[in-house]
């Protein structure tokens, strides 16, 4: 009787656990997005090249970009939107970004989100990112919530949408519709 009680038990805190995370294991969940953000830059450098490397002469920066850009696009054109943000890591995500706006911090990242410059830019998965419209920078305080990404990545905010960006490459890896809580 003791042992069932103990099972009973354990099984209980087990369905309370998957009730409160989304029915996933939050640490599992992390650990495959950042399996697939290293995928795709591990997939980049051995298909198509790594980085840029660094000069003082703007004009090859940008050729250098654009052309690893051309390759990306080229060898990746069946990507599709969730291939990196899976619907159960894009859940994990929204589900954070939630609660760190409905947290300590929210009143302040809203207040930052408004004060930057919108960017209104139809998403597209290996679509270059506008070298015209402004990088919404992503609050640090919402980062501090976010899986930590390996350098060559980053993620943007455009509009309500949280992007995947190669920073290298200058394209859109990913995104995540609806991301971020309707503002108030």
């Amino acid at each position: 009787m003791h042992g069932f009680l103990i099972c009973a038990l354990a099984l209980m805190a087990a369905l309370s656990l998957a009730q409160t995370s989304g029915g996933s294991n939050p640490a599992r969940v992390v650990a495959e997005f950042e399996q697939r953000a290293k995928q795709y830059l591990d997939w980049r450098e051995t298909t198509v090249g790594k980085a840029p490397y660094p000069t003082n002469s703007p004009g090859k920066i940008v050729a250098a970009r654009q052309e690893l850009a051309n390759k990306v696009r080229v060898s990746r054109a069946g990507a599709k939107q969730g291939e990196v943000f899976t619907p159960e890591i894009a859940n994990y995500f929204r589900r954070e970004i939630t609660a760190t706006f409905n947290g300590r911090y929210g009143k302040r990242i809203r207040s930052s989100l408004k004060n930057s410059e919108p960017s209104e830019i139809h998403l597209e998965i290996n679509q270059s990112y506008p070298e015209k419209v402004a990088l919404q920078s992503t609050p640090p305080t919402l980062l501090l919530n976010l899986p930590e990404l390996p350098k060559g990545l980053e993620y943007r905010i455009v509009g309500r949408e949280l992007v995947l960006r190669d920073s290298d490459a200058n394209i859109i890896v990913d995104y995540i519709q609806n991301a971020l809580p309707e503002t108030k």
